[in-house]
């Protein structure tokens, strides 16, 4: 092969790492910024959230599939977004738009002091260890615990959440390990 043959192909093969990339980062960015729904009805029309009391983070479940995300875990890439990152202590709401074409579900999880999210053990049934949850959004249409958000749904739930670190994780089988966790921090 020629070295110009050969240099074309590494300057195609990069081209295609940047558009893949630049893809997934407008999809992230667009999801953060409520992008995939419109104020707060589900993506799909179902339904909308009612107004919520404290301070209200928007949280996009979202999960890209596909031949070109093959690696990512189940269904593709996996994230869990929020709007905000730090809020006062007190009630917070979440409301949780699932933008994916997964079932997916929101767990909160105190963040012991040194911890990282992300680095919790995975179990053999694809899950982490729900103990000490402090509520999770995982109905369709509703508040609270249920099922998960189908596709296109949205849930919510409010928290009475103390100063303290917080990890918001989808904990369906095998989402927390292909990346489906973020941090809340509560000042």
């Amino acid at each position: 092969m020629s070295v110009a043959r050969g240099n074309f192909r590494v300057v195609f093969a990069a081209g295609v790492a940047v558009l893949v990339l630049a893809g997934a980062s407008t999809v992230a960015l667009a999801a953060a910024g409520g992008g995939f729904h419109r104020g707060w009805s589900a993506p799909s029309g179902a339904c909308s959230a009612p107004a919520l009391p404290g301070s209200v983070v928007d949280v996009t479940l979202t999960n890209m599939g596909g031949a070109m995300m093959r690696g990512y875990g189940p269904g593709g890439m996996m994230r869990v977004l929020v709007n905000k990152d730090q809020v006062p202590a007190g009630a917070v709401s979440l409301r949780v738009a699932n933008t994916g074409s997964l079932v997916h579900e929101l767990v909160v999880l105190p963040l012991g002091a040194g911890a990282a999210v992300g680095d919790r053990p995975v179990g053999a049934d694809g899950r982490v260890d729900e103990t000490g949850s402090l509520g999770e959004a995982s109905r369709t249409c509703g508040a609270g615990a249920g099922d998960g958000i189908d596709p296109g749904g949205i849930g919510w739930v409010t928290l009475q959440l103390p100063a303290g670190s917080y990890e918001l994780i989808c904990n369906l089988a095998g989402h927390y390990a292909a990346g489906m966790y973020t941090e809340l921090t509560v000042a």
